[in-house]
């Protein structure tokens, strides 16, 4: 091997985040040729992982190391949010430990490239493609640090949004009623401007209902002055209870106090 040579595997292996994929289209813009990737690779630095990425020789890759490349080098607008990010952040504590759903959320349109693949990690994940939200506000987002990078995922106020837009076909009413109550310390501010830039009636109505359910101190700070909540009757569940203050129909079993 050339000095040259040397002097580019050298630089690419030290500036390699651990635990990460590379994207074939990053390295090749960061000046490593297709050709020069194969050498790697016939050479051991480097080993295939999937169509269209590599993995340093002997790393092991989890979910999120896939996903900081997703975010970090192709710049797609993906994120872990919903239950996934709640979890992460501990608002989840009584679901397993071992993760064997993760959810992750980006525009309609989303493609995703074919190396990023769920049997990879002995996981499964639900992608939703949706326009739930406008735009990307930074204050509904935040980081997950990992031991070598991190990761952007959807900050409190909008995971619990972004969950309950998956009620009650990816997510159970009840679950999602349990976890909501773990949400004592969310900011109320930036539950306010979730709330006005939520574009789903339906979700604006269940997480006001669930938020008021429980009792959460941050509920009475609440301007919504600003949020519209639209007209007309939502059905949540069928065969449920009319819920007349929310306009939404509910399990029977969750009635609460109201008639």
């Amino acid at each position: 091997m050339s000095n040259e040579n040397k002097t580019k595997i050298n630089r690419l292996i030290s500036q390699w985040i651990p635990g990460t994929p590379g994207a074939a289209s990053y390295l090749q813009a960061s000046g490593f040729g297709s050709n020069l990737l194969v050498r790697y690779k016939k050479s051991g630095w480097l080993e295939p992982f999937g169509r269209g990425a590599y993995v340093r020789a002997g790393d092991k890759v989890q979910w999120t190391g896939a996903l900081y490349t997703l975010q970090e080098q192709i710049k797609l607008p993906v994120h872990a949010g919903g239950k996934t990010a709640l979890e992460m952040k501990g608002y989840a504590h009584f679901l397993p430990a071992k993760q064997k759903k993760v959810f992750l959320y980006g525009p309609r349109g989303l493609s995703l490239p074919a190396w990023f693949r769920e049997d990879r990690f002995d996981i499964k994940f639900i992608v939703t493609r949706t326009n739930l939200f406008p735009g990307e506000s930074p204050s509904g987002f935040t980081d997950f640090q990992e031991r070598y990078f991190s990761v952007r995922i959807a900050a409190p106020e909008r995971a619990a949004m972004e969950m309950l837009h998956l009620v009650p076909n990816m997510v159970g009413f009840s679950e999602a009623l349990l976890i909501m109550e773990n949400l004592v310390g969310l900011r109320h501010d930036v539950v306010e401007e979730m709330l006005t830039l939520c574009r789903s009636v339906k979700v604006k109505r269940l997480f006001l209902y669930m938020a008021e359910r429980h009792g959460h101190p941050w509920f009475s700070k609440l301007d919504l002055s600003k949020v519209n909540l639209g007209k007309g009757k939502r059905m949540i569940v069928p065969h449920g209870r009319y819920d007349a203050k929310y306009q939404i129909t509910v399990p029977v079993e969750h009635e609460g106090l109201r008639s």
